[in-house]
């Protein structure tokens, strides 16, 4: 007599559902508005010594090309995320995506540098209210144990436009005119808008009524601190203009965190910095983000000056470097549910300064372009796996109607991280080295890379700070009553 067998159970993971239309949308619109925002954050260092040709600018006054976008995209992210959370994200992300566009074809338009410059600064705007609200919208669009995977494949893209920008810069300043550069922003901004009225649903944050005072206080704290950072190389760190906007800043910020502390529905929610998550995270994607555009802001000026390639070959031998965020970005994303953020941050971030430690090591007079391979894709690599975790961390720490207030201050931090970086590395380079000639500028590279290698470490050693959870095991790290896992508990409109 046969006995029937009892089927084992399985030991295979539930299948994942796969995105939605919906979903789908929103990663694909949300991913191609970060994509044009990260390029224009670089495609214009390549280019630089072409439009200085043609608008027949002084150095100093072709900086503000670059500084103008950074300073109004830094200073007004938090705005941003707050008129969206309070007017409704898709609505307001649209009006960034004008601004932005209409701002991008007049910096095509520019003939002088002051148009120029101060179309950048539009621009600057437009994204500072486009990033916060793309992070916000992909975040409340995917579940928690779905969200990974989708902020890796925006991370893989978002990477791989600010490490392309030069490599971009390069290829269209030499082949085709400067203007081209903000151009080609505008057919596919126009398709972005047009996506997002038809194929993207509105979603507020919980706020009720816009924080007009701390809009105020932390536009002008922002302001003041980023002044700094962008001053301070060209007037010294100890001028009264530093030291005065510095000292500004800081009591602006001062007010506006004693001032959050006290409303009933504040800008900030300051206890978002109580969360061990959020806070490591946050620290984590800064010094990711310094150790990025130190390298980025240099590594096509020492193709150019040392190994004496014109822009579009040193836009093509940053190929290493960009390739692997296409790749590892995504893969990350699908890593994060068996691995946990704080394993992958972590390495991600050892990876990143072992690597800029390793072209600290090897950039020289007489190195060749091989050599540096091999420290690119170790740098790359890190980057690429590190970003999408620290974004997820710190979507994660919070209840799904607050991912705008996070994304917002999110984004900010992260531009911080890239003013900190690149005035960082400059001044590093000041001090060690020069442009007189090949040796000094090889020496001023390579002392940047050592420091740059510093501050990715110790934002290695901050992300042990990260709970050491598996994320589809274990959840979003806040108390269950504080964070509902139901994306849907975002107010819609």
């Amino acid at each position: 007599m046969s006995t029937a067998t009892a089927p084992k159970p399985s030991t295979q993971p539930p299948a994942k559902p796969p995105m939605t239309v919906a979903q789908r949308w929103v990663l694909t619109l949300t991913s191609l508005a970060a994509f044009m925002i990260a390029l224009d954050g670089t495609i214009v260092t390549t280019a630089l010594t072409t439009i200085k040709k043609s608008l027949h600018s002084s150095v100093e006054t072709l900086e503000w090309t670059i500084s103008a976008y950074i300073l109004t995209f830094a200073v007004l992210m938090l705005t941003g995320a707050a008129l969206g959370d309070r007017f409704g994200r898709r609505k307001v992300f649209v009006g960034g995506l004008i601004v932005f566009t209409a701002a991008s074809a007049a910096c095509g338009l520019s003939t002088t540098i002051a148009e120029l410059i101060t179309a950048r600064a539009v621009q600057g705007a437009g994204a500072a209210v486009i990033m916060p609200l793309a992070v916000a919208q992909l975040g409340a669009a995917f579940p928690p144990e779905a969200r990974g995977r989708a902020l890796g494949l925006s991370a893989g893209v978002i990477g791989l436009a600010t490490a392309g920008g030069p490599f971009v810069g390069g290829v269209v300043a030499q082949g085709l005119a400067w203007q081209w550069l903000f151009w080609v922003n505008v057919p596919v901004g126009l398709l972005v808008i047009l996506g997002v009225v038809f194929f993207m649903t509105e979603t507020h944050g919980p706020q009720a009524r816009l924080d007009l005072v701390g809009v105020v206080l932390t536009t002008g704290g922002v302001l003041g601190l980023v002044w700094a950072l962008v001053r301070g190389n060209d007037v010294g760190w100890t001028a009264p203009e530093t030291l005065g906007s510095v000292g500004g800043g800081v009591v602006l910020a001062a007010v506006f965190v004693l001032w959050e502390r006290r409303i009933a529905a504040p800008m900030v929610p300051m206890r978002f910095f109580g969360d061990r998550a959020f806070s490591a995270a946050n620290f984590a994607s800064f010094t990711l983000t310094a150790g990025m555009y130190g390298l980025l802001f240099f590594l096509a000026q020492y193709y150019q000056q040392v190994l004496h390639y014109g822009p579009f070959g040193a836009g093509t031998r940053m190929m290493p470097f960009t390739a692997t965020l296409l790749v590892f970005g995504p893969l990350s994303g699908r890593l994060s549910e068996r691995f946990g953020e704080r394993f992958l941050t972590t390495c991600g971030l050892a990876l990143t300064a072992a690597g800029l430690a390793a072209i600290a090591l090897q950039t020289g007079p007489d190195t060749s372009y091989p050599a540096l391979v091999p420290a690119l894709v170790v740098t790359g690599t890190g980057i690429s796996t590190a970003i999408p975790q620290v974004q997820k961390a710190v979507v994660g720490a919070v209840r799904p109607q607050e991912i705008g207030q996070a994304s917002g201050v999110f984004s900010m931090l992260r531009q911080f991280g890239a003013l900190f970086g690149t005035a960082v590395s400059v001044a590093v380079f000041a001090a060690s080295g020069s442009y007189a000639n090949v040796k000094t500028f090889s020496d001023g590279f390579t002392t940047a890379m050592g420091v740059g290698a510093g501050i990715a470490g110790a934002g290695a050693l901050a992300a042990l700070l990260l709970p050491a959870r598996c994320a589809a095991a274990a959840g979003p790290a806040s108390p269950p009553a504080a964070r509902p896992q139901a994306v849907a508990a975002t107010t819609a409109e």
